[in-house]
């Protein structure tokens, strides 16, 4: 049977460079809402942003569904920033009677500047087609993300800077 790996974590944390990893190792086909999003809108989405995220969450998780039901797995590459948001998953695919995992990209605050610095250098040289993550983005993220307790995942990676 397929499974779901679930990515949860900060942005700029190491989410897609995972969701790679596992796309890899089981076959799968990652599915992620910054692509869809940033395909339509680009970073113009402004007031609507969160409006076309929670459409692109509905689409994906309905398109997991297809594919699955081919018999390959899926990885969901967003975050699953809230309890809120992590329980709803589970009981989606529990509900169709589908194995998942959740893997959580633990960060420390000094690598996850870094790395957003880094993120919004390659955005600014045209090499990555991302979102730029300024300070007022940043400041929104870190208050919206509520860190998983260990009984909500399965994968815990600790990201720690150098």
């Amino acid at each position: 049977m397929p499974n779901v790996y679930l990515m949860c974590g900060k942005i700029c944390s190491g989410k897609s460079t995972r969701a790679q990893i596992l796309r890899e190792q089981f076959h799968a086909v990652v599915l992620s809402v910054d692509e869809i999003t940033l395909a339509l809108f680009g970073q113009n989405a402004g007031d609507q942003h969160d409006t076309y995220v929670e459409r692109a969450e509905a689409y994906l998780y309905r398109k997991s569904l297809e594919i699955l039901e081919t018999g390959i797995n899926v990885v969901l590459d967003w975050g699953f920033w809230t309890k809120a948001e992590r329980d709803e998953a589970r009981q989606f695919y529990r509900a169709h009677g589908i194995p998942y995992e959740f893997h959580y990209i633990q960060i420390d605050d000094a690598e996850w500047r870094r790395r957003i610095e880094k993120r919004n250098a390659r955005i600014a040289a045209g090499t990555l087609d991302a979102y730029y993550v300024d300070d007022g983005l940043a400041a929104k993220f870190a208050a919206i993300f509520e860190p998983p307790a260990p009984d909500e995942t399965d994968i815990r990676i600790t990201r720690q800077g150098e």
